[in-house]
């Protein structure tokens, strides 16, 4: 009998409600603006290593709860995640040969898309910050990605996700 390989989509999912939770994790106002947008980058990673598996609708989900937990305007970060995942979903072949720094740089713009999605949503509902803090999250995300892509990936691949 040929072991046929595991889903364990479980994995993935315990991926995500650990980046929740990083994301709730109280920090000091300074550093608050700077902490790294973890569930997206997670999301992306799934997209882009299962992209049958994980599509907008989950990221359309995900979205929703993460405005649950930020306490934002339902939908705004909903929208955010779902343009971000489309865009990653567009290109994850292409993602998938980049070097590991080369898809740092396109997770850098990716979050920035995000991130200004957010910033716009924001500011409809008259919540502004300065300009240039709202990139800083989409920096510390790239910078962090090659971590996340190398623990994921070892995740991945030690349950054999498929």
């Amino acid at each position: 009998m040929v072991n046929a390989p595991a889903h364990n989509l479980w994995v993935a999912y315990l991926t995500l409600l650990l980046a929740f939770m990083l994301s709730a994790f109280p920090l000091p106002a300074v550093m608050q603006w700077g902490w790294p947008e973890w569930v997206p980058l997670v999301c992306i990673y799934w997209v882009i290593a299962l992209p049958h598996r994980f599509n907008l609708g989950l990221a359309f989900i995900v979205g929703l709860m993460l405005d649950l937990l930020q306490h934002n305007f339902l939908g705004m970060n909903a929208l955010a995640m779902v343009v971000t995942i489309f865009f990653a979903s567009l290109s994850y072949r292409r993602m998938r040969m980049y070097r590991i720094w080369q898809q740092a740089v396109v997770i850098c713009l990716l979050m920035c898309v995000n991130q200004f999605i957010s910033y716009w949503g924001q500011s409809l509902g008259g919540n502004t910050t300065d300009i240039w803090r709202i990139f800083i999250p989409a920096v510390t995300s790239a910078i962090v990605w090659p971590w996340i892509f190398v623990v994921l990936r070892g995740l991945r691949r030690a349950f054999r996700m498929t």
